[in-house]
């Protein structure tokens, strides 16, 4: 871990609501946020940004445990320790957007990029205030409901976070559909959050997408 970095960036992969077995070695989840920290990698080239991948202990959420979430701020402790009190982007799809959702709670944390995210109703917002969160989601996800996410930004808007909802054109829950579509609004989503570029064209409706913020009006971009 680089002793040097002024700021990082950390990727969660996906899960499974329950599983106590720990994540295998060919791990599919952890394998699609390669080309993530990829796109991150070079959308940061030019500042000295870290950008790495948070292990689990084990697969799943596991109810009241949310062991991802530890997980998350065990990584966020060694950073701290390591490279001091610099500001973070937490990336995270599926139950790893849940995870980088709870964890953004951190005061290190600037803000999130959501991928497809588990948002069930009743998840904490009000951790949010001040915070950066943005949120992909393609409506057509048969895993996790983008009615879910849209409500979730809701709440956070409430909350005073700065959040833009982002309806993907395809994809799917896996992001395969225009996979470079994905890579590319997350990253430069990534450096925006980080305060190192304006935010993409992506978030600003081309290619069907909706950039604009979802729910109530509040603190936007």
């Amino acid at each position: 871990m680089s002793q040097g970095a002024t700021a990082a960036v950390l990727l969660l992969h996906g899960g499974r609501a329950d599983a106590l077995s720990p994540p295998p070695r060919m791990n599919l989840p952890a394998l699609r946020m390669r080309p993530f920290a990829t796109a991150v990698t070079r959308a940061t080239a030019h500042d000295d940004v870290l950008v790495a991948h948070v292990r689990y202990r084990y697969r799943g959420w596991n109810g009241h445990h949310a062991h991802p979430v530890a997980d998350v701020r065990r990584a966020l402790d060694e950073l701290r320790a390591v490279a001091g009190p610099i500001p973070v982007v937490l990336v995270g799809h599926s139950m790893g957007g849940r995870a980088a959702l709870r964890a953004a709670e951190d005061p290190q944390v600037e803000g999130v990029v959501a991928l497809a995210p588990w948002c069930p109703s009743g998840e904490p917002t009000a951790h949010l205030r001040a915070r950066g969160v943005v949120a992909l989601h393609d409506e057509r996800d048969r895993v996790t409901r983008a009615a879910d996410t849209w409500a979730y930004l809701a709440r956070a808007r409430e909350a005073e976070a700065r959040v833009r909802g982002v309806r993907m054109p395809r994809g799917g829950h896996a992001m395969i559909g225009d996979a470079g579509l994905w890579h590319r609004i997350t990253a430069g989503a990534a450096a925006a959050l980080l305060g190192l570029a304006p935010f993409p064209d992506g978030l600003g409706g081309p290619a069907g997408l909706d950039g604009g913020t979802i729910g109530p009006p509040g603190p936007q971009w």
